[in-house]
């Protein structure tokens, strides 16, 4: 920033905090206790029940307001959206804040319903591809409009910025995803005779944790030191566990499911790999290369394929001859080569911590948001 930033007032909205493992709610979390240690009053309002904590630790000056509607678990159905647009609407014509940023489509299109003829300016914060979008024709018609309800739209990248339809691109900014970690600069858990080959993420289609688990068969018995973990819920769950045991790999693979303390997971890992379709941002290679563990992804990924510098931090697989066999090829020389391997974690942390770390993001979320003072009347 090139001056002192007025102290805002600011409503962030997402449908949930209490689940485990979201990417999206991780940055929030971040972005929030940041805001606020600036000087800044933010409030958090969720559909979440009033009781129920937060998954991320927030700052005790984030405010909470948990409306406890509908159930946050699955799609809300259409009177439980009714319910929270007219909610929202009289929470935040009671505190007029001077801007509301809404993270996700789920949250930031029933904002921008709710707050037509308020005055209060609306940030839609994507975090998604465009891409999530192609078979779900509904939500991609919905996100169309959001040019009528919000003021500016937030992406993760400019990579995934040109993906969007040029009347969305023009009222879209660039706000990259700050890079948390807990760990000291460097390091590393104690090298060990047992490796663990790390992924992190929803157990969902795009992720395609599938093509992981087949890669990894055809290398288990070349490395029996070696386990795959793979770090997340969903939906794919019972799929994968079938898929682990039909391929014969009890004991090799590990589904954990969502864990809390993720820095101590990537500091114990040797390798990380993210098999994903596509990633708006790519969080978790992100945090693996700041938590100093090199990365494997598909050169085709968005989000991933920036992060990942070929040869410098990580390896980018080139999938087109086929996914399985490639992914299994490239992991099988990196895991050959403990010396690679330590040579790629040298520098798996520095341009990571340089470009994407907490202090440049909350610059660049005072620098949007300072533009609405004085807006809301």
């Amino acid at each position: 920033m090139d001056g002192p930033v007025s102290r805002l007032n600011i409503a962030l909205v997402i449908k949930a905090m209490s689940l485990p493992g979201g990417g999206a709610e991780r940055v929030l979390a971040s972005v929030a206790s940041g805001l606020v240690d600036r000087g800044h009053h933010v409030t958090l309002i969720t559909s979440d029940p009033p009781d129920t904590q937060p998954y991320y630790p927030l700052s005790p000056s984030v405010r909470r307001l948990f409306l406890g509607v509908g159930t946050v678990e699955r799609s809300s159905r259409f009177w439980e959206v009714v319910e929270r647009i007219w909610l929202i609407r009289r929470e935040i014509l009671d505190r007029r804040p001077d801007v509301v940023v809404a993270f996700m489509h789920s949250s930031y299109i029933p904002i921008g319903m709710a707050l037509v003829g308020t005055g209060i300016p609306v940030v839609a914060s994507e975090h998604t591809d465009l891409a999530h979008f192609r078979l779900r024709p509904l939500q991609q018609t919905l996100l169309m409009t959001t040019p009528l309800l919000a003021s500016r739209i937030t992406v993760v990248s400019d990579q995934i910025k040109m993906r969007y339809p040029h009347w969305l691109r023009r009222r879209m900014t660039v706000v990259p995803n700050p890079i948390v970690s807990a760990s000291s600069e460097g390091w590393k858990e104690p090298a060990t005779e047992r490796k663990i080959l790390l992924s992190v993420g929803r157990l969902s289609q795009e992720k395609d944790h599938a093509c992981l688990i087949a890669a990894f068969a055809e290398l288990a018995e070349r490395f029996p030191y070696w386990t795959l973990r793979i770090v997340g819920e969903g939906e794919l769950r019972g799929d994968l566990e079938r898929q682990v045991a039909d391929l014969g790999l009890a004991g090799r693979v590990d589904l954990p499911g969502a864990i809390k303390e993720i820095d101590v997971e990537y500091r114990r890992a040797s390798l990380f790999v993210s098999p994903s379709r596509y990633e708006s941002f790519g969080l978790a290679t992100a945090e693996s290369l700041i938590n100093g563990t090199p990365a494997v992804a598909f050169d085709d990924c968005p989000g991933t394929d920036t992060l990942i510098e070929n040869h410098v931090n990580g390896l980018l697989v080139d999938g087109r001859g086929g996914r399985v066999e490639a992914l299994a090829m490239t992991l099988g020389k990196l895991m050959a080569a403990p010396e690679e391997i330590e040579r790629l974690a040298r520098a798996s942390a520095t341009r990571i911590r340089d470009v994407y770390g907490l202090p440049k993001a909350l610059d660049a979320w005072e620098s949007i948001l300072s533009d609405f003072i004085g807006v809301s009347n």
